[in-house]
């Protein structure tokens, strides 16, 4: 005896189907985020330490968080102290500590004989969207990898910060902040101070999101430009086109949906490693510097554990 379906029970058969099939996406973390980290941490580039402790994962809200967090209270082995603690992954933390080491402080020692003891920052993680405005594409500083710099005190405790000093500090003090920042382009792909734009017009951003490849390695922003004398041209040194000049959103990384992504062919994975083998590796990390462990070990994970308290 044929029995009769009423429609809203086909209607309901189809909803688990297309759902089984992945037809509602949810959207990931892009793959080369945690591949960054664990090559950092892989690397010993950051260690545990009583001024680089490292936290539990962040998972959240949506895509927002990271997978080997550190707080970092000081930098280059704990000499030049942060304002507040910093959340943040492993990837920056490594790259602040090779601006501080071979950036900020040189150039303070030129400029006023002294070194930074201290650098004032305006936020680390934070689940926002860029510039907090609503309906934009996420920040870096959502996934622990941007930093913005409000300020630097020096040893003999002389302090500026850059909404001031940038345009109506001393001459040193402007000198000083330009120099930081043409440095910071070297290291970061993106930075971005007063000039910028109207959002930033009191900090320098500086993150470490991937905005492709050119000619001359990963393609970087960096905004105003500095002075020709402060940046070195890069050379080409693949058959990759030069770097076009081009508007884009400043410090986001935009996540591509699991069901569209299969859906257009894309891969939510990193982009193939260089033809030499490899992992992937941020840009800074070419030049990074390597420091002996001094507190706490990688397991084969890839995974630290503290020897301290």
């Amino acid at each position: 005896m044929a029995r009769c379906v009423r429609p809203w029970g086909i209607g309901l058969a189809l909803i688990f189907m297309l759902s089984g099939c992945g037809y509602f996406p949810h959207p990931e973390r892009p793959a080369w985020r945690a591949q960054a980290e664990n090559v950092c941490l892989a690397e010993h580039l950051v260690q545990a330490s009583a001024y680089a402790s490292p936290v539990n994962p962040i998972d959240g809200p949506g895509i927002c968080g990271l997978a080997h967090p550190f707080k970092v209270t000081a930098l280059d082995g704990g000499t030049v102290e942060l304002n507040a603690p910093q959340t943040i992954g492993c990837p920056l933390t490594a790259a602040l500590d090779q601006w501080v080491h071979e950036v900020v402080q040189p150039i303070a020692m030129a400029r006023f004989g002294q070194p930074v003891a201290r650098i004032n920052s305006m936020g680390s993680f934070s689940c926002r969207t860029i510039d907090n405005i609503p309906g934009k594409g996420l920040s870096e500083h959502a996934f622990g990898n941007a930093t913005d710099i409000g300020g630097f005190r020096l040893a003999d405790g002389h302090e500026f910060s850059v909404v001031k000093a940038w345009t109506r500090g001393t001459d040193q003090e402007k000198a000083f902040l330009r120099e930081v920042q043409a440095g910071a382009c070297n290291i970061f792909t993106t930075v971005l101070a007063p000039g910028a734009d109207t959002f930033h017009y009191n900090h320098i951003h500086m993150d470490l999101a991937m905005h492709g490849r050119t000619s001359t390695g990963p393609r970087r922003i960096c905004k105003p430009t500095p002075a020709p004398q402060l940046t070195p041209a890069p050379g080409a040194h693949d058959d990759l086109p030069p770097s076009p000049d081009v508007e884009e959103e400043f410090d986001v990384q935009r996540s591509v949906p699991r069901g569209a992504a299969f859906a257009s062919g894309m891969t939510l994975s990193a982009p193939p490693a260089p033809a030499t083998g490899g992992p992937l590796r941020p840009a800074y990390m070419a030049v990074a510097r390597s420091r002996p462990p001094t507190h706490g070990a990688i397991d084969e994970r890839g995974v630290y554990s503290s020897q301290d308290e």
